[in-house]
C-alpha cells in the first residue's frame, strides 16, 4: 500500500466538530450488540461482573491455555477467583512467553468483561445500510446462513464462497467451508503485512522466515532494525531475547525515519526518508562487497550469482544513497562494517510489516541478501532452522473436494496470460479476492465469510472494499466485537473470547519445537459459541457433516495428541508440550540446504530474471532495484503507521483494560515543523490526504522524535461503528487514509 501524504490544517475544538462525511455504515444500535451499561461506580468490566448470579465455586484455581491478544500465541496461566476470571500470567514452561507475557496478554482479562460485547446472533431484516436487525437464535441464524451458502454455490459454484480470517479460532469455520468446495481462504496477514517479506526471503534462501520468524536475537552480536519497532510490536518472546542481547552488550543499528522505543537504545540511528530502504541496503551491500567483508567461505560454498549481483550494485555507493536517504555517507559506511565485524552473528531483522511502496517484495529480498553476505543463514546469531512437531490429523476425516477453477484471487497479470498478477506468491491474497468481487473475474465471488478479521481496517483503500461489499449476495462475520465490517453484515455469530474456548492444537517452533494448547478458563457470558462450535454446526446444515467425524471437541484434541505419542492429562495440566531440539544451526550440527532452482542462495534470481523478460514489466529485476518514491503535493507531510505495546492493530482498542493505557493515539511531528506552523502538543488536527480524506480530530504530539517532513500515527484507532462505544471515533484511522495502492 502507498503511504499516503497529508495536510494538517488546524480544527476547533472536538466538542464543535460536525460529524465528517463517511461512506453510509450501517448505524446499529448498542442496545441491540450489548446490554447497556449498568448504572454504577464500578468499572465497566466489575459491573458487567456483578450482573452475573452470584458463582456457586469457590476458592482459587489456574488453568494452562493460550493468550490470543495477538497471533504470538503466549502460553499463559489464568486464575479464577470465587468463579470470576481475576488475572493471566505467563506459562513458565512455554517457549514463547517463559514465564512472561506483555502488557496485551495480562490485559486479555478485559476482553472476557468488555461491555462492548458481542452477545446473540443477529440477522439483517432490512437493506444493507438500514438499521432493521433482529436478535436471533444460534439454530435460525445458522440455518439462515448455510441457507444462502447453499443457494449461492448452486448459482454459482461453491468457489464464490471466500473466506477472511486471522488467527486459530477460526480454523474450523475454515474446515468447514473447504470441505463445502472452496478454495479461496485468505488472511490479511499474508497480503498486508508479511507476504512482501516472505517472497523475498523465499527468492533468496528457499524458504521464509515463518512465524515466530526463526532469529536468534539472543546470541546476535549486532541486530538491524530497518523499521522494526521491536518493544512496541510487543512480539513478546523477541522483546524478551532483545533485551538480553542488548544487556550482553549486542550493538544495535536502527534505520527508521522515527526515533522508536528501539531506536532509543541504537549505537546508530539512521533517520532515513521514508521509502529508501532499498538504497540503504544497495549501498550497505555495496560497502561489504567492495571492501571484502562478507563472508566469502559461505559465498563461495553456498552462493549463486554472486559476481553478477556484486556487478549490479557496484554504482550504489554511500554517497549515492546519502543524497537519497537523508543520512550521512559515513553513517552508511561505518554501520556496513560494523555489521561485518561480528559476522555470522549479525542479524538483520526481517521484520513483518512489508507493505510500503509496491516494491516490497524486492525491499524483503535486499533483506535477505544483506543477511546472506553475513553468512548468518543456519548460525548462532543469525537464523535457525525451524523444526516442528508434526500432530497427524484425526482420523476418517476426508480429503477437501479439489476445485477446477482454482482460487480466484491471483489471475493472469495484465498483458500476460501466462503469468499470474503475483507470481511467487504462495498464499491467497486478500486484496484479489476483493478484485474478483467486484470484476467477477476470474469467476464471480458472492459471498464473504470474515472470521475475526475487520476489513475496514486490515485492507487499504476502504471504498474499494466497500464496493465489493455491495456486489456481495450474502456476507457472513464471526467475532467478539462490534467491528466496523459486522456493522455491513447479513449475518453476525458471536464468538466466546479465547479464554472461554478450546481451539485446534498449535504446534510451533521457538529455537525448538513444542505444542500449546488453549483450552477454555470460563464460561462466556451470554449467547457467545466457540469457533470450533461454529464451524461443526455450519458443516453439519452445508451437508459436510462427514468432516467432523469426533463427538467432542476435547475428544479430537486427545485422540490428535495420544496418536502423536503425548500424554494429554499432562498436556491439559501444562499447557505444552516441549519437544526435543535437534540441530538447529551449524554450530550444532545442522546442514545447510536451500530449497531454490540451483540448491543455493541466489545472490542474482534465475526465477525473477525469466519473468522480467516473459513480461517486459519493472519490479522483477533479478537483483533489487531502488526506485525514488514520489513526493507528496506540496506542503504535506509523508504518513507513517506502526504499534503502541498495548494495542493489536484495532482488535483491543476498545478493551476496558488496555484503552485505559491508550484510548486514542496522537498524531506525532517533528518540533521544527510543529513550530513553522505555530502548533504545540496537545492540539486538535485532522489529517487530509492527497485525495481529500479527512480524518477525525487527534491530539497533536510535537516531538524531536521524527523526521522532518513526516507524521506518525499509531494503526487500529478512528473506528466508525457506533455500536463499539469504547472505540467509536477514538483517534485517527489510518487505514482510512491510505486511499492508494501499490
Amino acid at each position: 500500500m502507498d503511504s499516503p501524504a497529508v495536510a494538517l490544517p488546524v480544527c476547533p475544538a472536538a466538542a464543535d466538530v460536525p460529524p465528517l462525511p463517511r461512506r453510509r455504515f450501517l448505524q446499529i444500535s448498542a442496545a441491540t450488540f450489548a446490554a447497556g451499561a449498568a448504572a454504577s461506580a464500578l468499572p465497566p468490566e466489575l459491573a458487567a461482573a456483578a450482573k452475573a448470579a452470584a458463582p456457586a465455586e469457590r476458592g482459587l484455581r489456574t488453568v494452562a491455555t493460550t493468550c490470543d491478544i495477538c497471533f504470538w500465541k503466549c502460553g499463559a496461566i489464568a486464575t479464577v477467583r470465587n468463579g470470576r476470571l481475576w488475572k493471566v500470567e505467563g506459562n513458565p514452561l512455554d517457549p514463547l512467553s517463559k514465564g512472561r507475557l506483555c502488557t496485551r496478554g495480562t490485559g486479555g482479562i478485559g476482553a472476557h468483561y468488555d461491555p462492548d460485547r458481542l452477545q446473540r446472533p443477529l440477522i439483517r431484516t432490512g437493506k444493507r445500510g438500514a438499521e432493521q436487525w433482529k436478535v436471533a437464535s444460534w439454530d435460525e441464524a445458522l440455518d439462515f446462513t448455510a441457507g444462502k451458502l447453499k443457494d449461492i454455490a448452486k448459482a454459482h459454484g461453491p468457489e464464490s464462497i471466500a473466506m477472511f480470517k486471522h488467527g486459530i479460532g477460526a480454523h474450523f469455520v475454515e474446515h468447514a467451508l473447504k470441505a463445502f468446495g472452496t478454495p479461496n481462504v485468505a488472511a490479511p496477514s499474508f497480503a498486508q503485512c508479511r507476504g512482501p517479506r516472505d517472497v523475498g526471503f523465499k527468492l533468496t534462501f528457499g524458504t521464509d522466515p515463518g512465524t515466530p520468524e526463526n532469529t536468534d536475537i539472543e546470541n546476535t552480536q549486532c541486530l538491524v532494525l530497518i523499521g522494526s519497532h521491536l518493544g512496541e510490536n510487543l512480539h513478546n518472546s523477541q522483546v524478551q531475547q532483545f533485551a538480553t542481547a542488548l544487556s550482553r552488550g549486542a550493538k544495535l543499528i536502527v534505520a527508521d525515519p522515527r526515533l522508536s522505543t528501539a531506536a532509543s537504545k541504537a549505537d546508530h540511528w539512521l533517520p532515513v526518508k521514508p521509502g529508501t530502504d532499498i538504497a540503504l541496503l544497495r549501498a550497505w551491500m555495496n560497502v561489504i562487497v567492495r571492501e571484502g567483508l562478507y563472508d566469502k567461505k559461505f559465498v563461495a560454498e553456498h552462493g549463486e550469482g554472486f559476481d553478477k549481483f556484486a556487478r549490479d550494485i557496484a554504482a550504489s555507493t554511500p554517497e549515492w544513497a546519502a543524497a537519497e536517504c537523508g543520512v550521512s555517507a559515513e553513517q552508511i559506511r561505518s554501520t556496513a562494517r560494523l555489521m561485518a565485524r561480528t559476522r555470522p552473528a549479525t542479524l538483520i531483522h526481517p521484520g513483518r510489516r512489508s507493505t510500503w511502496y509496491g516494491d516490497d517484495a524486492q525491499r524483503g529480498r535486499a533483506v535477505a541478501l544483506l543477511n546472506a553476505l553475513m553468512g548468518n543463514w543456519g548460525r548462532k546469531g543469525g537464523f535457525y532452522q525451524h523444526e516442528y512437531l508434526w500432530l497427524e490429523e484425526y482420523p476418517g476425516i476426508p480429503k477437501y473436494p479439489k476445485s477446477g477453477r482454482g482460487k480466484a484471487d491471483n489471475g493472469p497479470m495484465s498483458g500476460s496470460k501466462d503469468r499470474k498478477t503475483w507470481p511467487f506468491a504462495n498464499q491467497t491474497v486478500t486484496t484479489g479476492l476483493r478484485e474478483a468481487t467486484i470484476t467477477g473475474q476470474p469467476y464471480p465471488v458472492k459471498a464473504w465469510v470474515v472470521d475475526a478479521t475487520n476489513l475496514l481496517q486490515a485492507m487499504p483503500d476502504r471504498d474499494r472494499t466497500l464496493k465489493a461489499i455491495d456486489a456481495l449476495d450474502f456476507l457472513l462475520v464471526i467475532d467478539t466485537v462490534p467491528s466496523e465490517i459486522a456493522q455491513l453484515a447479513d449475518v453476525v455469530l458471536p464468538e466466546s473470547v479465547y479464554l472461554e474456548r478450546w481451539d485446534t492444537i498449535n504446534d510451533d517452533c521457538m529455537q525448538g519445537p513444542f505444542l500449546a494448547l488453549r483450552q477454555p478458563v470460563v464460561e462466556p457470558p451470554h449467547e457467545q459459541k466457540a469457533g470450533w462450535w461454529i464451524g461443526r454446526e455450519l458443516g453439519k446444515r452445508l451437508g459436510v457433516e462427514a468432516y467432523f467425524p469426533w463427538k467432542s471437541i476435547e475428544e479430537y484434541l486427545q485422540v490428535r495428541t495420544e496418536k502423536g505419542g503425548y500424554d494429554w492429562a499432562e498436556f491439559r495440566k501444562n499447557g505444552v508440550i516441549v519437544g526435543k531440539r535437534p540441530p538447529m544451526t551449524v554450530e550444532e550440527g545442522l546442514e545447510l540446504s536451500f530449497d531454490t532452482p540451483s540448491g543455493k542462495v541466489e545472490f542474482w534470481s534465475q526465477q525473477l530474471a525469466d519473468v522480467a523478460a516473459a513480461v517486459g514489466k519493472p519490479g522483477f529485476e533479478p537483483v533489487p532495484q531502488y526506485t525514488r518514491p514520489e513526493d507528496g503535493p506540496p506542503g504535506s507531510f509523508r504518513m507513517i503507521t506502526g504499534r503502541a505495546p498495548m494495542h493489536t492493530f484495532s482488535r483491543t482498542v476498545g478493551n476496558p483494560r488496555l484503552a485505559e493505557l491508550m484510548p486514542e493515539n496522537t498524531v506525532w511531528m517533528n518540533a521544527d515543523d510543529a513550530a513553522r506552523l505555530k502548533l504545540i502538543s496537545g492540539t486538535r488536527v485532522r489529517l487530509r490526504n492527497q485525495d481529500g480524506v479527512v480524518s477525525d480530530p487527534v491530539a497533536l504530539t510535537a516531538t524531536e522524535r521524527l523526521r522532518p517532513g513526516c507524521v506518525y500515527l499509531v494503526h487500529g484507532f478512528g473506528s466508525q461503528s457506533k455500536a463499539w462505544k469504547s472505540a467509536y471515533r477514538k483517534g485517527a484511522s489510518t487505514a482510512l487514509l491510505t486511499t492508494r495502492v501499490k
